[in-house]
């Protein structure tokens, strides 16, 4: 009888010996080796779902003891006891920012920098898309900006091995490198394969093989909207 894999939670391991760095993100890398020697006092980083910018954060979190806030949150927050922490990290942005949180950012920017301290903004698309507010876009103008590009093969291995062990599958490097070559070049790709490899192992009570990872990517999971 053939099992219904269920959706287990999995551990993520978020820490800088997790980070693995390539061409598409050491920029963003050295940005952060700089902290706190950013210009205007703020990093920018972008790009696609999946490609690693919360795992920035959290690098960066465990440097500057800075506290993280998601963008849906910031226009009810609390700006002076945010601007009082060590630093600041703001996530989840998507899109063109409504008046309302552009604002907010803005006047978190300028309490931040009153104190001295830094801000680390990561969203998926580059700031002229986000920072429409013009007081807001002056200052995002002073930052460091950096994109989080398409990996590599051996990045595309790399971040599949580590989401692989953070759910305790094990996986041999030919399933790595076979998929690696086929699947989309994005993160989210890597990351729905990895959870369609998974599921079907469970379900078939299979070892992740490159056998049932042709079976998995010919029904094509390996796109990062699934």
């Amino acid at each position: 009888m053939r099992q219904i894999p269920l959706e287990l939670p999995h551990r993520i391991a978020l820490g800088r010996e997790d980070f693995f760095v390539g061409d598409a993100n050491a920029a963003a890398i050295a940005w952060l080796d700089r902290w706190p020697e950013w210009p205007g006092g703020g990093l920018a980083v972008y790009g696609p779902p999946g490609s690693g910018k919360t795992h920035l954060v959290e690098v960066w979190r465990a440097r500057s003891a800075a506290v993280r806030i998601e963008l849906a949150a910031l226009p009810e927050a609390d700006l002076a006891a945010l601007a009082n922490a060590p630093a600041v990290a703001v996530d989840g942005i998507e899109g063109s920012l409504a008046p309302a949180a552009a604002t907010q950012l803005f006047h978190l920017y300028n309490r931040v920098r009153a104190g001295g301290r830094t801000v680390l903004i990561a969203a998926r698309d580059r700031p002229a898309v986000w920072a429409g507010l013009p007081d807001l876009a002056s200052r995002v103008a002073t930052f460091a900006t950096v994109e989080l590009a398409a990996p590599d093969d051996a990045l595309l291995m790399a971040v599949m091995r580590k989401q692989f062990t953070d759910r305790q599958v094990a996986v041999g490097e030919e399933v790595l490198r076979y998929a690696a070559a086929r699947i989309e070049r994005s993160f989210g790709a890597a990351q729905a394969f990895v959870a369609a490899l998974d599921r079907a192992a469970l379900g078939a009570k299979r070892a992740a093989s490159v056998a049932l990872a042709r079976t998995v990517l010919e029904s094509d999971p390996a796109r990062p909207d699934l």
